[in-house]
């Protein structure tokens, strides 16, 4: 197997075919039997992705002519070339023959001299190159994102674009029900791996390097979760108490759903979604947790598919988002996101934050979260929907982690090493009889 070949296929179907990295990375991996093999396609795909535009940039100086429709399988393997020569320590010449040798998997044999032509003038030219970039290709980031963080963040855009290029952290949740934060890192100091809590957090830890998730110390039988700081705020901002009423909206993947029962088991939880692939990986982590929840497939705006008319304590919104914030995750953001979607999503959000106000009880309290960075989905959502509901007051998030927005709290990616994540809390009034 050609482990090139393999990497541009899934770079093809996310450059022409618009399908996420991580639904092309599943497909793709199943090709792979030896874990090192998986590994390598997982980095030469992420790496791609996260530095497209320095690479599509120098790609597009190097050709003398663009590549024909026909060919793009051809232009992801010269990604995939670029890539390891200027990011990977793989050897220069192990890589350039390694990915003219791919051309055979796609049965053009005339891109051999193409592919090793423009590699080899890459070596030669990278410093001339370098001096000729775009803005685009400078920061590694489509233009319409650049324009929109700097004015929404005028004095952290940069640092923004930054963060979105640097690898993730590996952060963990330890679920407490089975042993406290210390006990886990003690026991990691035991195996030799460095790990240290996340302190804005009560069971938030991160490891100084990645793991394979099946051998992280505890996972199978449900001691810790994969899951970032920032996303665990979620369920200490709910203010869960024994008894509760409480509404997980928009639940998938789950990880915040198991945090909620974590902390707070004594309560009646329902958690919906109206993706049903999505849901498996819900019910999936509750298993390996050992919890339990009402977990219903519906669109949680329509109430009759599945509200049994009875008010909620509390509900989560983690509203469907543009997830500007976890670019850093998720590097094929950058390629397919585009500026309308971030427009067509504030109905929905707003939708969502509308009806589901109509089941929380007076006095009870609603979090909205998304992990966008844009104020189009966070600021500007809730100050409209506080303008419009009279009924409604902001909570203030009384917490020292990210940025006080008029309404809610922002954190940027890579403050206090979490991912970028909007927090705004929604207190609904109770009527005062006269």
């Amino acid at each position: 197997m050609n482990i090139r070949a393999l990497a541009a296929k899934i770079i093809h179907k996310v450059l022409v075919h618009g399908c996420s990295l991580t639904d092309a990375l599943s497909d793709g991996l199943t090709q792979c039997r030896d874990g090192r093999d998986q590994a390598l396609v997982q980095a030469l795909c992420f790496g791609v992705c996260r530095r497209f535009f320095y690479l599509n940039d120098i790609l597009q100086t190097l050709l003398e002519k663009p590549l024909k429709e026909k060919d793009q399988d051809i232009f992801a393997l010269l990604l995939i070339g670029l890539f390891q020569l200027s990011d990977m320590r793989v050897k220069p010449h192990a890589a350039v023959a390694e990915t003219v040798a791919a051309a055979d998997v796609f049965k053009k044999s005339w891109a051999k001299n193409l592919i090793n032509a423009v590699l080899r003038n890459y070596q030669r030219k990278e410093d001339e190159l370098k001096l000729k970039l775009s803005k685009e290709a400078y920061y590694d980031h489509p233009t319409w994102i650049m324009e929109k963080l700097k004015q929404d963040w005028p004095n952290d855009w940069k640092a923004i674009l930054a963060a979105n290029n640097q690898h993730p952290p590996f952060s963990l949740r330890v679920n407490q029900k089975h042993m406290s934060r210390e006990a886990y890192l003690a026991m990691l100091v035991e195996k030799n791996i460095i790990a240290h809590a996340i302190p804005e957090t009560l069971s938030g830890i991160t490891f100084e390097q990645a793991l394979d998730v099946s051998s992280v110390p505890g996972f199978t039988k449900g001691g810790v979760s994969v899951q970032d700081g920032a996303a665990q705020l979620a369920a200490y901002l709910l203010k869960l108490e024994p008894g509760q009423r409480v509404l997980d909206a928009c639940c998938a993947p789950g990880g915040k759903t198991a945090h909620i029962l974590e902390l707070q088991p004594d309560i009646e939880l329902i958690a919906v979604d109206s993706h049903a692939e999505r849901l498996k990986s819900v019910h999936e982590n509750m298993h390996r947790l050992g919890l339990s929840a009402k977990i219903v497939c519906a669109d949680v705006t329509k109430m009759d598919d599945w509200w049994d008319g009875r008010l909620f304590d509390r509900i989560l919104l983690d509203a469907p988002c543009s997830a500007s914030g976890v670019i850093r995750r998720h590097p094929d953001i950058k390629l397919l996101r585009r500026e309308e979607d971030v427009k067509a999503l504030g109905p929905l959000q707003k939708l969502l934050l509308n009806s589901l106000w109509n089941v929380l009880k007076p006095g009870g309290l609603l979090v909205y979260a998304t992990c966008s960075v844009f104020l189009e989905e966070n600021v500007e959502v809730l100050s409209a929907f506080l303008h419009e509901h009279a009924d409604a007051k902001e909570e203030k998030i009384q917490a020292a982690f990210g940025k006080d927005c008029s309404v809610g709290k922002q954190i940027l990616p890579g403050m206090l090493g979490m991912d970028g994540f909007y927090y705004g809390c929604l207190r609904k009034k109770v009527k005062l009889c006269v």
